[in-house]
């Protein structure tokens, strides 16, 4: 189970010797300057199967010996291959430098309707699985893609790999439906799976900060091709959660910003439940017909795509068991695997550089197996980081086999019942609850940072703010006296009732530090910290169906079920167990009014109303988190 037990200290030690023969340690300055000197940039216009022409930038290595022949790694992307011109050259080529200097084909395709390609742009272009004749999709072109560069390059040696981060890794999971024969491996980073529930929703409650900040330069319409991006929504402010309280309404981002003039936002308001606009958008149902090897990465506190690699790589492990199919999870932000040494984030520290480790360790000596038949140790299914104890794990499966069930049960008094197979008797008071007021005037912040981008660092960020709130409820355990390791996915499973017909409900998982450290450990740590282990929001009104939502019945308890993200994380002993539960999360969701209205992008300020939310904890209506624990 635990491959690098034996072999971590070694790792370790020799790190800063591997990093630096594999080149991962150059500078910004010496990796440019490289590439400059080693290789060779062409630019091509490659036709697609119904005639559209897709701009393509492909590096090749300079080699006196003409015979020698390089595999092709590749990135399809909507934010530019530029710089434009063949006498302009990218500062990086490959997932990390050691690639530039191992020796390969790079090529960077800018996709339908970007930058430099002809044809229209559509977001998350649904997979066509009837095509015929010229018909299109992201799978296509990829094929089309590599089947024209495998007939113009004479120094390839038929062997493909593809990666991307964010976007480009939604195109990079697309491209292997129906795979290339030539296609040998791909990894999907961070990928966008679907898009209602990656970047766009949490359960239904809208992401208001990332949408507008993204699609303000994103979305803006393009006449045709072009080397420029428009210029980002300048708000005025870093104070993003001032910014948006004055917005007020969603609908007001078209009369004061968008004069709707963003068409993917315009679609998003017309389309606020899951319906088909959104389930067309869904790439991991057709993640099938599969021939290459797969590395899915993702990052345990990556705030944008954590639904996508987690149910990218479990659709490709359900409908191609015959492919080798690897899911990595490290302690990292949005893309911070590939940019970052991955030491700490936020005021969390992970003891040593993971992502330089996971660079070196996995991601390079996986493509250059597949493509150049360098032999590698086998690598597990999963390699997944645990936070709280700081390591890497090996798992045959995720999430782990052999799991045990375990509830978190709130009780009287803020206190969390820690329940692993014993009875816990319910509360005498059948409809005992917790009472708080959800002011949508006085939303509760999902982070103390002042900026008006997306905060990184909350998904670790101390909760003592929330705590101290009076609209934040509160359950601690007692102190634990043996380490407790959860892994896999959480579930919310409370009995929930509200003065109002519409709510949020927010559920925030929490490792609390001690005061002081355990006797006889050297534990770094800050007195009292409350770290935020996963947090997820549900929109109640999508409680029965996303595509179908319901007004709530006022004062009416109902049981509210959602699944948190997965998370591989210890509870140390010494630490107790935390949950927060509160009725907002601002500006990483839109407020709800509070009052029911069928499309909340048209709600208006008569509709935001206070509300007393409840949480029940009594007799029937006993909430609790349901979770899985896993031995060492």
């Amino acid at each position: 189970m635990l491959r690098f037990t034996s072999r971590l200290l070694l790792a370790f030690s020799l790190l800063t010797c591997s990093l630096c023969q594999s080149g991962i340690a150059q500078t910004e300055e010496t990796r440019a300057e490289y590439i400059r000197s080693h290789y060779t940039k062409f630019e091509y216009k490659i036709p697609m199967r119904d005639g559209t022409k897709l701009f393509t930038a492909v590096y090749i290595p300079n080699d006196a010996d003409q015979s020698k022949q390089y595999p092709v790694i590749m990135m399809r992307t909507p934010y530019s291959v530029g710089p434009y011109g063949i006498d302009k050259y990218r500062n990086s080529l490959g997932p990390n430098a050691a690639f530039e200097k191992s020796g390969y084909i790079f090529a960077f395709q800018d996709v339908r309707g970007c930058y430099m390609s002809d044809g229209e742009f559509v977001n998350m272009r649904p997979h066509n699985a009837d095509k015929k004749g010229q018909e299109f999709d992201e799978s296509t072109d990829t094929f089309d893609t590599i089947e024209w560069l495998s007939e113009k390059l004479s120094m390839d040696n038929g062997k493909f790999g593809q990666w991307g981060i964010s976007y480009p890794g939604f195109y990079t999971a697309a491209g292997a439906i129906d795979s290339h024969p030539n296609l040998k491996c791909i990894s999907p980073q961070a990928p966008i799976g679907d898009w209602f529930w990656d970047d766009m929703h949490r359960n239904g409650a809208f992401n208001v900060q990332l949408a507008v900040t993204f699609f303000s330069s994103f979305g803006q319409k393009r006449e045709g091709p072009t080397t420029q991006r428009g210029d980002r929504l300048d708000f005025g402010t870093d104070d993003a959660y001032q910014f948006f309280l004055d917005l007020g309404s969603l609908k007001n981002v078209n009369e004061k910003y968008f004069q709707g003039e963003i068409d993917f936002w315009n679609q998003t308001a017309a389309h606020p439940n899951y319906d088909y606009f959104w389930q067309s958008r869904n790439i991991i149902p057709h993640l099938k017909n599969m021939h290459c090897a797969v590395l899915v990465v993702g990052g345990w506190f990556d705030t944008e795509d954590l639904y996508g690699p987690l149910r990218i790589y479990e659709s490709i492990e359900k409908n191609n068991p015959q492919i080798d199919n690897t899911l990595v999870m490290g302690p990292w932000y949005h893309g911070g695997w590939n940019r970052s040494p991955g030491e700490s984030l936020g005021d969390a520290s992970f003891d040593w550089p993971t992502a330089e480790w996971y660079r070196t360790e996995i991601e390079f000596p996986f493509f250059e197996y597949h493509l150049k038949g360098i032999e590698k140790e086998a690598t597990a299914e999963a390699i997944v980081f645990e936070t709280g104890a700081n390591r890497w794990r090996n798992f045959a499966a995720w999430p782990p086999p052999n799991q045990k069930e375990m509830n978190l049960v709130l009780d009287a008094g803020g206190k969390l019942l820690v329940d692993e197979g014993q009875s816990v008797l319910p509360a005498a008071d059948p409809e005992a609850k917790d009472t708080f007021l959800s002011d949508p005037a006085k939303p509760v912040p999902y982070t103390t940072e002042i900026s008006s981008r997306w905060a990184r660092d909350y998904m670790t960020e101390d909760q003592r703010f929330a705590a101290r709130r009076p609209d934040v409820l509160v359950y601690r355990s007692d102190i634990l006296e043996e380490d407790i390791t959860i892994a896999g996915p959480l579930t919310a499973d409370l009995w929930f009732s509200t003065t109002g017909t519409s709510a949020d409900v927010v559920v925030k998982i929490i490792d609390e530090f001690p005061g002081r450290p355990v006797s006889g450990t050297d534990e770094d740590f800050q007195s009292g910290r409350q770290q935020l282990v996963r947090g997820q929001v549900m929109r109640t009104r999508f409680r029965k169906n996303f595509a179908s939502p319901e007004p709530l019945v006022a004062n009416q308890p109902e049981n509210i079920q959602f699944e948190l993200h997965d998370v591989l994380h210890t509870f140390k002993r010494g630490h107790r167990i935390m949950v927060q539960i509160q009725g907002s999360w601002f500006p990483f969701v839109d407020r709800n009014p509070q009052t029911y209205v069928p499309n909340i992008f048209e709600a208006g300020p008569e509709d935001f109303q206070q509300a007393f939310h409840s949480i029940y904890r009594g007799g029937e209506m006993r909430s609790k988190l349901r979770a899985k624990t896993v031995g060492n």
